[in-house]
Parts: C-alpha cells; sequence; structure tokens
C-alpha cells in the first residue's frame, strides 16, 4: 500500500493584525485552520472587505463561495509536501504530469543501486490464475539482468561519478514500471484539488486512487472548506475513490 508523510504544513503569522493595524481594520474571522484563515484573508485582501464592508459569513462559508464563482486562485498561498512511499515507477510517470502548481524530487536509479529495489505487485493480480507467478518471473529476470549489467559496466577502468551515472542509466533500463520508488511532493491546494478531480474516481487506477485518498485525507483533517466538494465513495471492491460534488450548496 501507498505510504503518505506530510513533511509541512500551511502556516498563518500574525503578522497580517500589524498589517490592519496600521490599516486602521479589523477582520472578524469565525472559524478555520491556519490554511483556511490564510485563503479568507488573501480573498479578503482582493476588495479590502474588512470592517464594516466585511460580510457576516463564517471562514467555510467564505471559502464555499469563492469555489462556486471559481475564484480559486487564492488558494495557491497555501500548500502542503508529501513524501510518498511504497508507490510504483508506473504510478510516478503518471503524477508528474501534474505540472502546475506541484514540485517534484524523486530517487534517482542513476545515482541510486537499484539491486535490491523491491517490485510491488499490482493489485488484483492474484485474481488472475497464473497472473502472480508470471509477474515475480518478470521481477526476477530484469532484477538479475540489471545485476549482470551493472557488473559488465562496472568492470569497466573508468569509475568517475559520470561513468557510473552512466552505468546505471544503461542497467536501469531493464527495470519493471513496477519498481519502488519514492518521491517527494510539494503543492497548492488549487493544484490539489484539480489532481483529486481528474484522477480521484479513476476505477482503472487503483494506486492511484489510494494515494488520492491519502491526500484528501490530509486535507480534510487540515483544511477541510479546500475540500468541502469532494467525498470519498468505494467501490464494489472495497477500494477507494474520491468524488467532487459538481455544485456546492450555499
Amino acid at each position: 500500500m501507498p505510504k503518505l508523510f506530510v513533511l509541512a504544513r500551511p502556516s498563518f503569522t500574525d503578522e497580517f493584525a500589524t498589517f490592519l493595524a496600521e490599516e486602521n481594520e479589523v477582520w472578524r474571522f469565525a472559524g478555520g485552520s491556519a490554511a483556511e484563515r490564510l485563503v479568507e484573508f488573501a480573498g479578503r485582501i482582493c476588495y479590502m472587505s474588512f470592517g464594516r464592508r466585511q460580510s457576516p459569513k463564517r471562514n467555510s462559508e467564505y471559502i464555499g463561495n469563492l469555489i462556486r464563482q471559481g475564484h480559486e486562485s487564492v488558494l495557491e498561498h497555501v500548500s502542503w509536501t508529501f513524501l510518498l512511499s511504497d508507490v510504483t515507477r508506473s504510478f510516478t510517470h503518471q503524477l508528474v504530469r501534474h505540472r502546475a502548481g506541484f514540485s517534484f524530487s524523486q530517487l534517482s536509479q542513476q545515482y541510486h543501486d537499484e539491486s535490491d529495489a523491491r517490485s510491488i505487485v499490482p493489485e488484483g493480480l492474484d485474481d488472475i490464475p497464473g497472473a502472480t507467478e508470471v509477474f515475480e518471473r518478470a521481477v526476477n529476470a530484469s532484477r538479475e539482468a540489471y545485476r549482470q549489467i551493472l557488473a559488465k559496466l562496472a568492470s569497466e577502468p573508468d569509475q568517475s561519478k559520470e561513468s557510473l551515472r552512466a552505468i546505471r542509466s544503461a542497467a536501469r533500463s531493464v527495470l519493471l514500471n513496477a519498481t519502488e520508488t519514492k518521491i517527494v511532493i510539494t503543492a497548492n491546494a488549487r493544484a490539489i484539488r484539480h489532481f483529486l478531480d481528474v484522477r480521484g474516481a479513476i476505477d482503472g487506477d487503483v494506486e492511484m486512487r489510494r494515494v488520492a485518498k491519502l491526500i484528501y485525507d490530509v486535507l480534510i483533517e487540515d483544511a477541510p472548506a479546500l475540500v468541502a466538494d469532494f467525498v470519498e465513495e468505494k467501490l464494489s471492491d472495497g477500494t477507494p475513490r474520491i468524488v467532487k460534488i459538481r455544485q456546492l450548496t450555499s
């Protein structure tokens, strides 16, 4: 199963109070975590809607209205940094296609020796008679080929850093997409919402849906108003999917 570690969360300092005092303004905020208050504050700055110009909405209502109106740029001010492990290269090939609002740092097969790298058996493979055995043979064959190529190329006299990089680059070409990897991800709330929308309910990609659920769970805990228009459902096999409700109610 994929594992998610939260390395950094949004914060909101008291500097906003200094600014408001200089402007002779008062912000009567009601509810909200640090991430949610930062989103609301950024939204109110656009209109300086503080004091008498402030609507009586609670934080969750204010953010819900932003989302309903499609004014999600202010959600880009809050971001999370995650470490994902126990995921496949196949998964990360898809994940890194999300560029706007995302940053990635992944384990390099050019610098890391993958001789003992694990391979992750795709979910549901054991439901197909004989498929797991075929998979295991492919894993063993690719790992052995990797080791042999590495051993042959490593016997070359040039052992510089770039030479070793080239050796591992050649050897990694035989590794499977099922090879386990680790990746650090930083993403803002708007980008995460888009990821959940387009990836959270893909019936044919269990690994992607499991990761979407892990990220969704973090935002539900840290800033539920930012994902209030998403719900978790279960497929018939018990695996999760994250579904967007197309219209938030007021």
